[in-house]
């Protein structure tokens, strides 16, 4: 079930959302076709945000995208032995050259097994893509293959899970991180972002780790159900003697505390996403780095002290997505509002029985004052007045609520005039009627002065004012 509001987020966002540019299908090829095909298949809500992309950058990201989900599947697949695996994550970005490469190795329960069983649609595509993009894709790919074949080749990534705070930020480096700096890269190369992101590779970082950290909070039950651990033993062994301990319900506290620490650990991300996108020019850029960004944050709110992530995958509803997207593809100054929200309800649903209680109430502190670093509340010129002891001015916000609570006034006050004025338009149509067949209104009013409301209730009384009134034929 939705709520009303979110049911009305979801009409706004199917109804008037506009895109900044739309592909052309009418120009693609059939392999290109095919690749956007693949793009709904493996991921439909990346797949809208790159779909609405600038014309420059829609290919470019789009097989970008396909080319690391292919490389994941592979690292993925648990089916594949350590002897196959290893060399085709190391040598993936050569098979991006070799025309007709395809692999059909993978398990048949493997969900994107398809994509590589037809991989030779993204070879066919890559090669015909500026030659400084497809460097940038190739040199990605070798570095996220090689990372992923390492931690491959660690029996204790898949047995115990990753062990400390710095192999984890490292696994999410190679996995996401390598992601936000292929694609700064990619931007920066189309012109559409400020080249002087490209010397700020920890805002780069941020972007990718922020999402992957999330979703690795968010998809402990799953991975554990897959026999995989990403969750750093640094962490949980503080609360819990057993990694499988945070899924019994007698370990309540100890798990919602540990998943609290690692809400804390991806918190610490989130001021640096807010100034990597104020880095971002055209307007179909931000939307495809913001919207993604601003739904972490949400998700983040939602498995916040929240049990049920140790029992199933917990999202953040239909309709809350919708109007985050919405708001997302405005402008930055809403995306920090999106973000100072759901901070805001972190830090309420923050507790002092938490262990990291002042850790996380400061991680919160951090991102508001630097949200308020950029767009301060405060207006100047209120506090030259306050100086002066004048009253303050109206800010353009006081004004904007000002002038919409007048608009509200008034569209209620012709809202109500319209129905009254409908009603009795009907009104005075059906009395015409009733008085064109026949109605003695003269009759009825003589009663009425009389006092008689309502219908006579004896057969006795009905007759007498027929008898009254009734003259017989002329």
């Amino acid at each position: 079930m939705f709520h009303t509001s979110e049911l009305r987020s979801i009409i706004q966002w199917s109804v008037w959302h506009q895109a900044v540019h739309e592909r052309n299908e009418d120009t693609e090829s059939p392999s290109l076709k095919t690749c956007f095909d693949f793009l709904d298949k493996t991921s439909r809500s990346f797949s809208t945000v790159i779909q609405e992309l600038h014309p420059e950058l829609l290919v470019p990201v789009a097989l970008f995208y396909l080319v690391l989900r292919g490389l994941d599947t592979i690292e993925d697949d648990m089916t594949i032995a350590l002897e196959e695996k290893d060399p085709l994550l190391r040598n993936f970005h050569d098979f991006l050259e070799k025309e007709g490469w395809n692999y059909s190795g993978c398990g048949p329960k493997e969900k994107d097994r398809e994509l590589l069983v037809q991989f030779h649609n993204v070879t066919e595509e890559f090669k015909k893509i500026k030659p400084a993009y497809r460097e940038i894709i190739k040199d990605i790919t070798q570095k996220m293959g090689n990372g992923m074949a390492d931690y491959c080749k660690i029996g204790e990534h898949n047995v115990n899970g990753v062990n400390t705070i710095a192999d984890y930020d490292l696994y999410c480096h190679y996995v996401a991180g390598l992601v936000g700096n292929g694609l700064t890269r990619l931007f920066v190369e189309s012109e559409l972002a400020n080249p002087a992101l490209l010397q700020r590779p920890h805002l780069q970082e941020s972007m990718g780790l922020f999402l992957q950290k999330t979703n690795i909070i968010r998809d402990v039950k799953e991975d554990l159900d897959d026999k995989r651990r990403f969750w750093p033993k640094e962490i949980w062994s503080k609360h819990v003697t057993n990694f499988e301990d945070l899924f019994n319900p007698a370990n309540d506290t100890a798990a919602l505390n540990c998943s609290s620490e690692m809400v804390l650990n991806s918190l610490r991300h989130a001021d640096q996403c807010l100034f990597y996108l104020a880095g971002l020019k055209e307007q179909s850029v931000f939307n495809f780095a913001a919207i993604p960004q601003s739904m972490a944050i949400a998700t983040l709110e939602r498995v916040f002290r929240n049990p049920d992530i140790f029992k199933r995958n917990v999202k953040i509803t239909k309709g809350e997505a919708c109007k985050v997207m919405t708001r997302s593809t405005q402008n930055l100054k809403e995306v920090c509002e999106v973000f100072k929200e759901y901070t805001r309800k972190i830090h309420k649903k923050n507790t002092p029985r938490d262990p990291n209680f002042l850790k996380i109430s400061i991680a919160c502190g951090k991102i508001e004052q630097f949200i308020e670093s950029i767009f301060p509340t405060q207006d100047p010129r209120a506090v030259i007045a306050a100086n002066a002891g004048l009253p303050p001015p109206q800010s353009a916000k006081e004004i904007e609520d000002t002038v919409k609570a007048k608009e509200a006034k008034d569209d209620t006050f012709y809202m109500l005039a319209a129905v009254i004025g409908t009603i009795g338009l009907i009104s005075i149509l059906m009395i015409f009627v009733a008085w064109m067949v026949g109605a003695r209104f003269d009759l009825a009013f003589k009663e009425l002065m009389k006092g008689n409301l309502y219908k006579p209730e004896s057969t006795q009384a009905v007759e007498a004012i027929i008898e009254k009134y009734d003259h017989g034929e002329l």
